[in-house]
């Protein structure tokens, strides 16, 4: 059944060139008293042991070529209250450990597992708390190199190794993301259906999440943003509480998350189903430009081509709509086009929303390869100010899809969500 996170497994120890990883999962958080957030696990665990549990660690040990699981024992009566545990014996079974052991003999073990290693990698500076255990065992082995036991040598971080790895998706990440993309398309189509001027920002989050909750998706990636009007000028707003008023333009920037994999999807509409005049000039330069930075989009492409591509399609727009001047390669060496696009062009997307990966190697940007999965996301946010035509006040518009990099070119599987104005308009329209 986890023969994904076997495979994973066995690849990161051959990077530990004979060492032993050492890896926690997240610990719990409480929200307020003894009420815990949702728990979620550590991604990078998540990623290679497919457990789900808090309070485990898991250690590779390369020399040994052996993985073993330190997790929560069995407790019939704790179980009663909080659900079934696995207990070493059932995860060792189900998740294909070589060794499993109850988490409370960590600190016991640990100094030997480290004893004669050549190299010791964790999450470096990750949990203080897990430091100060790993220091610990370390001074434990320390102790016995006066018998002759050795220390490790060499230490790293596990995760700069693990970035790399989760970079390139499997095929079983690129169904789990295809899934949470297809679950968040559905939710914006429910969206853009139940908007209507004189309803709140939230009783249309409520849609999302309703669409979420029905198909197995609990979980959001990541805080709904539901912006209307002036608020979709905020990057970031998560605020959902504003009324939503006729002509105004509603950003909606929401994606689940399935399998622990991310949906992220931004749509900008209008409130009334009909794009005014202003608002069709902008969202056009918008939607130029995401189209033309996903055509770059193929394997042996640098990273920054694509954002490249939108840039320049949005800065002709910005002097096309009067708000600046000069030529496109002037607005971009000055930068003035930041007062309207402050980001960049999207981010890796997988266990995370804002996944893991090195953009540059060596200083230079990175070349696309198969198997990677990013965001597009150009926008224009154009506040109001005295030197801004008013048609154009408080017009945030942004369109964001999720684009897998495949051997020929690319894949954009959450383009089932309307996008072209005339598409937005006709799913809007009320008999």
């Amino acid at each position: 059944m986890y023969s994904n996170h076997v495979r994973r497994r066995a690849a990161l120890m051959a990077r530990l060139e004979g060492g032993v990883a050492v890896l926690p999962t997240a610990p719990e958080v409480l929200r307020n008293a003894d009420n815990p957030y949702p728990y979620r696990p550590d991604s990078h665990f998540l990623y290679l042991t497919g457990f789900t549990e808090p309070e485990a660690v898991l250690v590779l040990d390369a020399r040994a070529g052996r993985t073993i699981l330190f997790c929560r024992d069995k407790d019939e009566a704790n179980e009663i209250w909080n659900g079934h545990r696995y207990g070493p014996d059932g995860a060792r079974e189900a998740f294909g450990f070589d060794e499993a052991y109850p988490i409370s003999e960590l600190d016991q073990r640990l100094p030997d597992i480290l004893s004669g290693q050549s190299g010791l990698y964790w999450p470096l500076g990750r949990q203080a708390g897990f430091d100060a255990r790993i220091a610990a065992a370390l001074e434990a082995v320390r102790t016995r190199y006066r018998n002759a036991d050795m220390p490790p040598a060499r230490f790293g971080d596990v995760l700069a190794l693990l970035d790399e790895m989760r970079l390139i998706k499997d095929d079983f990440e690129i169904a789990a993301l295809r899934h949470a993309g297809r679950i968040s398309a559905d939710a914006h189509i429910a969206a853009m259906r139940a908007t209507r001027p004189g309803l709140y920002e939230y009783q249309v989050e409520a849609e999302l999440l309703a669409v979420f909750c029905r198909n197995g998706a609990r979980q959001c990636a990541y805080e709904s943003i539901v912006a209307a009007g002036a608020n979709a000028c905020t990057l970031h707003y998560v605020g959902n509480h504003s009324r939503l008023d006729d002509g105004a333009l509603l950003l909606v920037d929401a994606g689940c998350e399935f399998s622990a994999y991310a949906g992220d999807i931004t749509r900008t509409f209008p409130v009334n189903g009909r794009f005014s005049g202003a608002q069709r000039d902008v969202y056009e330069i918008v939607l130029a430009a995401q189209l033309a930075a996903i055509a770059t989009i193929k394997p042996g492409v640098r990273l920054n081509v694509p954002g490249d591509a939108a840039l320049a399609v949005l800065a002709q727009g910005l002097i096309d709509l009067g708000l600046l001047s000069g030529s496109v390669d002037g607005v971009i060496e000055s930068g003035a086009y930041r007062r309207f696009y402050m980001h960049g062009i999207g981010h890796f997307i997988g266990l995370d929303v804002h996944d893991v990966g090195a953009r540059k190697l060596d200083g230079q940007w990175r070349t696309l390869e198969a198997g990677m999965c990013t965001t597009v996301e150009p926008g224009l946010y154009i506040r109001a100010a005295d030197d801004i035509p008013p048609a154009l006040h408080n017009i945030g518009i942004r369109i964001e899809d999720d684009v897998l990099v495949t051997r020929k070119g690319h894949e954009v599987y959450t383009d089932s969500v309307p996008k072209q104005m005339s598409e937005i308009e006709a799913l809007m329209e009320r008999l």
